[in-house]
């Protein structure tokens, strides 16, 4: 067994340990390739290390998972388990198991006998239960009848639930005995138990391992969709919001269907279930399911997206009213893990306010996310950790980056390709993300570190599987080649056209309108420093993508970025003699960024405005814009934007006859532009500085 192998099965076994009661079936059914007889080896090695330490409940249960897991794989244990228990023990057990449930169903007397029996629960148990239940069920009286379905149905209902041995193998029990319970509970018949059992045998197709996820999850749905038809608001409510809460948790987590349609119907879902599931009657389950509508509403694709945020937000600070670190520690740490995302994406109030709080979130879910405790949750906060370092707008931005790339080295200790390759590929665009931009270190091997990383990062997130972080990807990937100081630059801005290209294969205007923007702006930057090609097509195409981007921006509400295209569309043109039309892109950038507060962006505006009405020959209304402009930049204390202010000022001074306003304009710039060591400008102005002299001279005489 390799080193690489044996630390996958480690990483498995502490999922299994530091899940939420429930969440095993999912975990390994996410796993199944790991399903061996390598990790029953490390799962025994393991659980003696803890016997060993005093942890003796872990290592009980390791060994019973150990134990199930090896019959399931047809190992020795498991030869001597078929051949050992005869049909007739089968059966036996299962009358047994019947008889206590009809004296008294409570997990506390059942499951220890259960743990006495663990070698019972196979594929055999399933057949034993099957053929006895339905050769009995025509044979005896109706109230008979009924009374087995009842016994079968809290059978499921206890087995989906028990903890020790093959977990797989239960929930194929519990399906079977629901499905057997349904012969009798009919809708006509007994109306209430079939809504019931139907509800039940949704959740055992939710949690199911064995089968295609797509399919379950379909079953769940129909499962629940049916029970609906009983369990009225009006008449069962209680049942109604449970099976409304179940039925939002399968089409969030649907995979057949359109996403965004998915989505609605599981945020109305829960929604409705909050009818009944109130703070003051059900205040866990109004927690869970505010937590989980807060999920929804986050990843919500139709809507607002900024309203979006703000209501998932509120969503999970209500959820941490009941959710505290003292009552239920794991679960407030979830919550904060959830509340951090929400604020690191939040579009409304103060960006650099926004990612503070998500990072004071993050380190408060850290507190009970550890390595050795919880050490999934804990590689997910650290990598959701080094995204927001990467965005952070206090602090220094040197810092910030070193940060996030420790973040993401960490995440990965956990988070390796075999055992997480989707968590692995994420981190693994985190760290290309934060080495594109690292300041500290060889700019060239940054970028080579980060170009590498997207690549990695591509062998999981592929279009068909992931087509929205596939098109991420590719988008970042574009960027650090457009970038790249090492290789051929042509070469590299044609790899970035092609990488943003192929982006937008899923990055539609229809369909995702900001991304589509984004990506349409970096495209259009590309096609501007394009070496390859035909010059003024490559303009041409570059204009048509920040045409693009506006209209995505605008469509997206996301308005301060549709003014930085209308800003970049209004110096292109302008710069291309097409003055007016670079004046209207101006004028309507300036619109936008006087309703924020902006202000280095709206000076920037400003100024464009003034040059642009400077070569039109409108002296005026450039005079007034140039000192618009320089107050602006005086009072962010800007001193680039104030020497091009005054620069700019002091040549329109000189055309309209002012000369010693215009010199005197001229030589503050020229001291700013020293201090800058900005030799080009200064040569600029000397030039005009050497003119005015001549006039003087001419006047003197």
């Amino acid at each position: 067994m390799n080193e690489q192998r044996t630390q996958t099965y480690l990483n498995l076994i502490n999922q299994l340990l530091s899940c939420n009661d429930g969440d095993e079936p999912r975990i390994l059914q996410e796993n199944q390739e790991l399903l061996d007889e390598g990790l029953v080896q490390v799962m025994v090695a393991v659980a003696q290390q803890y016997g060993e330490a005093g942890r003796e409940n872990e290592a009980q249960w390791l060994l019973n998972m150990a134990q199930q897991l090896a019959a399931a794989l047809g190992l020795s244990g498991n030869e001597t388990t078929a051949t050992a228990n005869t049909p007739q023990d089968y059966f036996n057990f299962l009358m047994k198991t019947l008889q206590k449930i009809s004296e008294n169903s409570n997990p506390q007397v059942i499951y220890p006998f259960w743990a006495q029996n663990l070698d019972k629960f196979d594929e055999n148990l399933i057949e034993v239960l099957d053929e006895w239940a339905r050769q009995t069920l025509i044979q005896v009286a109706p109230q008979q009848a009924n009374f087995i379905v009842t016994d079968i149905f809290y059978f499921s209902n206890l087995i989906a639930q028990f903890p020790h041995g093959n977990i797989t193998t239960h929930k194929e029990i519990a399906i079977t005995g629901y499905e057997i319970a349904l012969t009798i509970f009919t809708f006509d018949a007994f109306p209430q138990a079939w809504a019931r059992t139907q509800t039940n045998l949704g959740t055992a197709y939710s949690d199911r391992i064995r089968g295609d996820k797509a399919e379950n999850l379909e079953q769940a749905i129909s499962c629940y969709t049916k029970a609906l038809k009983v369990s009225t608001f009006e008449a069962f409510p209680q049942d109604w919001a449970t099976t409304q809460y179940n039925l939002a948790l399968a089409y969030y987590s649907r995979i057949r269907g359109e996403k965004a349609d998915n989505l609605e119907i599981a945020i109305t879902a829960y929604e409705k279930a909050l009818k009944v599931l109130t703070f003051d009657a059900f205040p866990q389950e109004w927690a869970m399911t505010q937590n989980n509508l807060g999920e929804a509403y986050r990843n919500r694709i139709r809507g607002d997206k900024a309203d979006n945020l703000e209501k998932a937000i509120d969503a999970y600070k209500e959820a941490l009213n009941v959710r505290t670190f003292d009552a239920f520690p794991q679960e407030w740490a979830d919550t904060q893990n959830n509340l951090a995302a929400a604020y690191s994406n939040r579009i409304r109030r103060e960006k650099a306010d926004n990612l503070e709080k998500a990072i004071t979130a993050y380190h408060e879910a850290l507190k009970v996310r550890t390595f050795d405790a919880f050490p999934q949750g804990w590689a997910d906060t650290q990598n959701n950790l080094a995204a927001t370092y990467i965005n952070r707008i206090r602090g220094e931005k040197a810092d910030n980056l070193e940060k996030a790339i420790a973040a993401c080295q960490e995440a990965l200790k956990v988070f390796t390709f075999d055992a997480f390759p989707q968590y692995w590929a994420m981190t693994q665009n985190n760290l290309a993300i934060a080495y594109r931009n690292r300041i500290r270190g060889e700019k060239a091997d940054n970028l080579e570190r980060a170009i590498t990383a997207y690549e990695k990062a591509l062998k999981v997130l592929t279009f068909d599987a992931f087509p929205q972080d596939w098109a991420a990807t590719q988008n970042n990937l574009a960027a650090a080649y457009s970038d790249r100081i090492r290789g051929n630059k042509a070469e590299n801005l044609e790899k970035a056209i092609d990488a943003y290209k192929e982006a937008l294969n899923v990055r539609t205007f229809d369909a995702f309108p900001q991304e589509w923007a984004m990506t349409q702006n970096n495209l259009a930057a590309a096609y501007s420093n394009r070496i390859r090609g035909d010059k003024a097509e490559n303009i041409k195409q570059a204009v048509m993508c920040y045409q693009n981007a506006l209209q995505g921006y605008e469509t997206a509400g996301d308005f301060l970025n549709a003014a930085e295209m209308g800003l970049t569309l209004g110096k292109i043109k302008v710069d291309r003699g097409e003055w007016y039309q670079g004046l209207a892109y101006l004028e309507k950038s300036l619109k936008i960024y006087r309703q924020f507060d902006d202000l280095k962006s709206r000076a920037d505006t400003i100024y464009q405005i003034a040059h642009t009405h400077h070569l039109i020959g409108n002296h005026e209304k450039a005079s007034i814009y140039y000192r618009d402009a320089l107050r602006f930049y005086e009072y962010l204390k800007h001193d680039r934007g104030v020497a091009f202010c005054q620069a700019s000022l002091g040549r329109l001074m000189l055309q309209i006859g002012f000369v010693e306003k215009a010199e005197e304009l001229l030589k503050k710039a020229t001291f700013i532009f020293k201090e800058l060591n900005n030799e080009q400008e200064i040569a600029k102005i000397a030039e005009v500085l050497n003119c005015l002299a001549k006039i003087k001279e001419k006047q003197a005489v």
